[in-house]
């Protein structure tokens, strides 16, 4: 797989996805959901609905930015949720947040590389990523380390854009590839964040190819379902 990285300098690209979401982080959630039409947090419903059934009490959520997912997660499941990020800025914003929802006591949020986790093996009951696994500097590597975290028996679920199909798909990679990065560069002010996003997903394993990197790396068991004519999808892979 190609390695896209956001500002294409020297530095590592766990480096660069840090900078580039400290910086945008003021702006991430306006811009989230003026970019999707807010479909965003109807794909995060879905994943909390599907996750609900395994009734986890413990949930770690892997790159979680400003929170969004972890707080859907937390009031549809009622688990203690673990909040994990490598944007220091991003946890800012979504630590007030939670003071904002309640959720203080309820949602973890800490600072740190999903490559290299500080967990005990088998700790959580579930763990979750949206949107986040497609800026791993190793791919692999950040998927092992889920898989290490999450119970045998339990599942990875993970919320990534894919691409749209069929006859849709020339007029949604027109909206990708020039409307929503002008978006990006004029609400965030960052030339190179919202370029970077269509980039790192035309670069990224989707569908079937992502399920067998899933398999690949030790899970017994994948699952995939497609959203919004598979703008996004999302993977189960059970441990």
């Amino acid at each position: 797989m190609k390695q896209i990285t956001p500002y294409n300098n020297d530095a590592a690209k766990k480096t660069q996805v840090e900078d580039m979401f400290d910086n945008i982080a003021p702006k991430y959630d306006l811009l989230n959901h003026v970019l999707s039409l807010k479909i965003d947090v109807t794909w995060r419903n879905t994943l909390v609905k599907w996750l609900k059934k395994d009734q986890p009490k413990n949930i770690l959520d892997v790159a979680t930015g400003t929170g969004d997912l972890a707080i859907t997660l937390q009031k549809g499941t009622g688990a203690k949720v673990t909040g994990f990020d490598l944007s220091q800025q991003m946890l800012n914003v979504g630590i007030e947040k939670m003071k904002k929802h309640g959720l203080g006591d309820k949602i973890e949020m800490i600072k740190g590389d999903a490559e290299n986790m500080p967990f005990d093996d088998e700790q959580f009951d579930a763990v979750t990523a949206a949107f986040g696994v497609r800026n791993f500097e190793t791919l692999e590597k950040g998927l092992a380390e889920m898989r290490r975290v999450v119970r045998s028996g339990s599942s990875v679920y993970i919320l990534e854009f894919s691409k749209v199909e069929g006859f849709l798909a020339p007029f949604y990679m027109f909206y990708f590839k020039n409307i929503l990065p002008a978006i990006g560069r004029l609400i965030s002010k960052d030339d190179r964040a919202y370029t970077y996003l269509p980039d790192s997903v035309n670069a990224f394993p989707y569908g079937e190819t992502m399920k067998n990197i899933l398999l690949n790396v030790g899970f017994s068991k994948v699952e995939y379902k497609k959203l919004t004519l598979g703008v996004a999808t999302i993977y189960k892979a059970t441990k």
